[in-house]
């Protein structure tokens, strides 16, 4: 069974939307803003691309990378990775051409699918609605968190307000940084 790691850029109060600068947001770019930059902080990310074997992402942040991601150095091994993006409404013609093969996948049960198959670890970029359906699936197995010391109120949530069972999760690598944002990097207690 393949592992589905979950990755983000989160507040202090699990919120996930627009870190990189996105429209239409009022904190936008929050992950830039009055944040010291450390390299070690985000070695993480790195060593994501390295270690996946496959990329999942939602339709919303697969249109929002498509278009950027495939001719960024920072993300160019990805550009070689398959990957899958869940959608009810996304086409084949609606996939970019210049960023390695892309299948879409219409429900969680072909998630699922894809978990079995034989291969390393499969990646989720952004995607909250996708990693909040994923999670109330049981479907992530690890989380790698980078938490920005920021209380940031409104914005898209990675965790589910679904009431449900507590969900146990095991702390597997954590750091803190000078400028206040921390590793952590959990695995799903089954």
């Amino acid at each position: 069974m393949r592992t589905l790691i979950s990755t983000a850029f989160i507040s202090l109060d699990g919120v996930v939307e627009a870190p990189g600068g996105e429209p239409g947001y009022r904190n936008s770019g929050w992950t830039f803003k009055d944040m010291e930059f450390l390299p070690e902080a985000f070695d993480i990310k790195g060593r994501e691309q390295q270690e996946a074997t496959a990329m999942l992402l939602g339709r919303v942040s697969y249109e929002a990378f498509s278009p950027v991601w495939p001719g960024m150095e920072d993300f160019s091994d990805y550009k070689v990775m398959p990957k899958y993006v869940v959608s009810t409404t996304l086409t084949e013609d609606d996939l970019v051409s210049d960023w390695g093969p892309t299948t879409v996948l219409r429900s969680l049960d072909e998630v699922a699918a894809l978990k079995e198959t034989e291969g390393g670890p499969i990646i989720v970029n952004g995607s909250a609605a996708l990693n909040r359906s994923l999670s109330d699936a049981g479907l992530i197995d690890r989380y790698h968190l980078l938490v920005f010391p920021l209380l940031l109120g409104a914005g898209k949530r990675l965790f589910s307000d679904t009431d449900k069972d507590t969900q146990k999760l095991r702390l597997v690598e954590h750091e803190a940084y000078a400028n206040g944002l921390q590793k952590n990097v959990f695995d799903v207690v089954r």
